[in-house]
């Protein structure tokens, strides 16, 4: 019996020929095979939305070979990606292949040719996995085609629509995008958030105390007269709630005063807390998780790591993904259990296997999480073959979620944390009748004899000492033990200095890859599987920079925003875009008809749409500069095109005087001796070139590749 298999991607096909006997013809795809039209919307809106799908130009080889190969199958296995759009592909190369009439959507009848027609799905690509989702076939998920559908027509009747719009009101060769525009107001709302926050001064004050046989420790001041000198103040921002926490000594001059009241004041230990506290490990890793801790700990941008992510599951080193399970399998729990109680012993198996909980909703169809298809050593195992097979950032990205999934079936780590509350001896009559709930105060910082009575300065010093590593043993973080001196209550301390520090308010931070993939989950913004594109294209159309690993709107990007929040703010909005991604999982489940919800979406869009076109423009704002125009005086401005900024005459049209924005470093050439400059990509990516081009062509990414250059030219 002879089978076709089809998957999409040739590392994909070799990987799953290894398992494959000779009667399998296994071919791959490429991706998609047939797509909406680029030059027109390519959706009907008056016939359910029908989409009118064309075969990719540089697909039709491949599905030449398809049929070809299909003739003389005997059954043809789809073994696309086990989610949404691996069903979709699927759904398509098997409407394709089961008859040569025009290409429609996928059909609900079963027909003879159909019959020939085997669903396989599988979720890490190991001899096992393989073997088992060949063994137990099935139809394809209608629903989750659908789902697919409704998110494609979707997005090209936000996109297709609304870039005109764009084109016509701000610049030529606009784009927008139904999730990108919100990805977007987040960033420039939060740039605004931190423009019009107001910073405010406060201090700190902490006094070196020393006990009678122990060197001075670090105290900080906590309280003055019984009240409580820290404080929080909450902030409304566009995502969600900031909190910031400050001193109410808000003056230099207060800052001083008890400074210098506190110099020469006796103290004593008011009470020692020791307490024994767990740390448990994460759970393993999600598509976003993975994206988050690739960008924390490596700087890898969300598409960098779902790039080398694929290759590792296409290599069958990890399990799918795309996922937002955080749970494991039977079998992945035991032999991760059996691998830690071998190699590290039985104190460092938690004591039953943990079972985690994703706290979004899960939209995804894989069934666990990221995790590593083989438990062995780290040292010897899959992550040595990953580093000589495929390079060192496959293998730092192996190794991440290698100790993640080992970790979350280990034992908590346990510190002892020791808290010292150290009192003036000066003593005043205590203003609060009501300190005390059921006799004793229930705030946590508070530890006082119980009377009325209260210290004039209370202090207080944290220590942590870490007890037993459990699971940091393979998934080491930060944390550095701080063990204090042996205290004991009614001690008497010796002032040994008192000191204010400055600090200001921080406004909210700028998200950053990590952080802002942590908002669109939060927020239901796309679903982790998009996350790496949604970035990528507002990066890549030049809405918004990283600024030293931070996203910051540029005046394109600010004036896009503008324009869609004045006109279409009801879906360029958290709440809208999350409430479509909910409709679209209802869809997937089999509980929304597809059709209907793009009906409810669209009447009201496409009547949007027409009043909006006699909205007035949105200037792109210019940055000035001290520059004169060499051509007719006036002042040159920066502007920002299509490849990013350049300087160009405040009095264009009249004047069409422009130059590129140098932006030199203090790095000579190691060709020619020339002055290195920053330049740019078309898409945007800032390199290191000669500013002598084109005489000399020398260029670097990174600024190493220049001081190796300049060494070999020393040679």
């Amino acid at each position: 019996m002879k089978s076709l298999v089809i998957v999409e991607s040739p590392t994909k096909a070799k990987t799953i020929g290894r398992f494959l006997g000779e009667d399998f013809d296994i071919k791959y795809s490429m991706g998609h095979i047939i797509d909406l039209p680029k030059s027109k919307l390519g959706v009907d809106v008056d016939n359910n939305f029908t989409p009118q799908y064309e075969v990719i130009d540089n697909k039709k080889k491949i599905i030449s070979e398809f049929k070809s190969a299909a003739k003389s199958a005997d059954e043809i296995i789809l073994a696309t990606d086990p989610d949404r759009e691996g069903e979709a592909i699927a759904s398509n190369i098997r409407d394709i292949l089961s008859s040569n009439a025009k290409i429609k959507p996928a059909c609900r009848q079963a027909g003879n040719q159909r019959s020939k027609f085997r669903r396989v799905v599988f979720h890490e690509i190991t001899e096992g996995a393989i073997k088992d989702a060949f063994n137990h076939p099935r139809d394809i998920d209608v629903n989750l085609v659908d789902a697919q559908t409704a998110r494609r027509v979707l997005d090209r009747l936000v996109g297709y629509q609304l870039s005109p719009l764009l084109w016509q009101k701000v610049r030529r060769g606009l784009s927008a995008g139904r999730v990108q525009s919100v990805t977007l107001r987040l960033i420039v709302e939060r740039e605004r958030e931190i423009e019009k926050f107001a910073k405010s001064e406060y201090f700190t004050i902490s006094a070196r105390l020393a006990g009678q046989a122990s060197d001075p420790v670090q105290f900080e001041l906590i309280e003055v007269k019984g009240e409580k000198i820290e404080k929080q103040e909450k902030f409304e921002l566009y995502d969600g709630e900031y909190k910031i926490s400050k001193t109410t000594i808000d003056t230099e001059r207060k800052a001083e005063e008890i400074v210098r009241d506190m110099q020469g004041q006796r103290y004593v230990v008011a009470d020692v807390n020791e307490r024994e506290m767990k740390r448990s490990p994460y759970a393993p890793y999600t598509t976003s998780t993975l994206q988050q801790d690739g960008a924390r700990r490596y700087g890898f941008s969300g598409k960098r790591t779902m790039s080398l992510a694929q290759k590792l599951y296409e290599e069958g080193f990890i399990t799918y993904h795309r996922t937002d399970s955080v749970t494991l399998s039977r079998s992945a729990v035991a032999q991760i259990r059996e691998y830690v109680k071998r190699d590290f012993g039985e104190k460092y198996v938690s004591p039953a296997p943990r079972i985690y909980t994703a706290k979004q909703k899960s939209a995804q169809e894989a069934h666990e999480a990221v995790r590593p298809t083989k438990i062995d050593s780290l040292v010897s195992g899959q992550h040595k073959q990953v580093l000589d097979e495929l390079g060192h950032d496959y293998g730092r990205l192996y190794e991440l979620i290698w100790r993640r999934a080992v970790a979350s079936q280990m034992a908590d780590a346990v510190t002892k944390a020791t808290t010292v509350y150290a009192d003036s001896t000066d003593v005043i009559l205590s203003e609060k009748k009501d300190l005390t709930k059921n006799g004793k105060d229930s705030s946590p910082d508070s530890h006082r004899p119980q009377n009325d009575n209260v210290a004039k300065y209370r202090l207080k010093a944290n220590g942590s000492v870490l007890v037993f590593d459990g699971f940091l043993k393979v998934n080491a973080q930060a944390l550095q033990d701080t063990k204090l001196p042996e205290f004991t209550e009614g001690e008497e301390l010796e002032e040994k200095g008192v000191s204010p520090e400055k600090h200001e308010t921080p406004p909210p931070p700028r998200y950053n890859d990590a952080s802002l993939i942590q908002a669109l989950e939060e927020e239901g913004i796309g679903r982790p599987s998009t996350y790496a594109a949604i970035i990528s294209t507002i990066v890549d159309r030049g809405y918004v920079e990283r600024v030293d690993k931070k996203f910051v709107p540029s005046a394109v990007g600010l004036a896009v925003n503008d324009f869609l929040v004045a006109n279409f703010s009801d879906i360029d909005d958290i709440p809208f875009t999350a409430q479509m991604e909910d409709g679209l999982d209802d869809v997937a489940d089999g509980k929304t008809n597809w059709v209907a919800m793009m009906r409810e979406f669209y009447v009201p869009f496409s009547k949007k749409l027409v009043d909006v076109k006699g909205a007035a423009r949105v200037k792109i704002q210019v940055e000035e500069t001290n520059e004169t125009c060499p051509e007719c005086g006036a002042k040159l401005v920066i502007r920002t095109g299509r490849f990013g900024k350049f300087m160009s005459c405040s009095a264009f049209p009249e004047c069409k005087f422009t130059k590129p924005i140098v932006e030199e470093t203090s790095l000579v050439c190691p060709k020619d001796g020339a002055k290195i400059i920053i330049k740019k990509t078309r898409k945007g990516r800032r390199f290191y070139g000669c500013s002598s081009y084109p005489k000399c062509d020398f260029a670097a990414w990174k600024l190493e590749d220049i001081k190796k250059g300049a060494a070999s030219q020393s040679e």
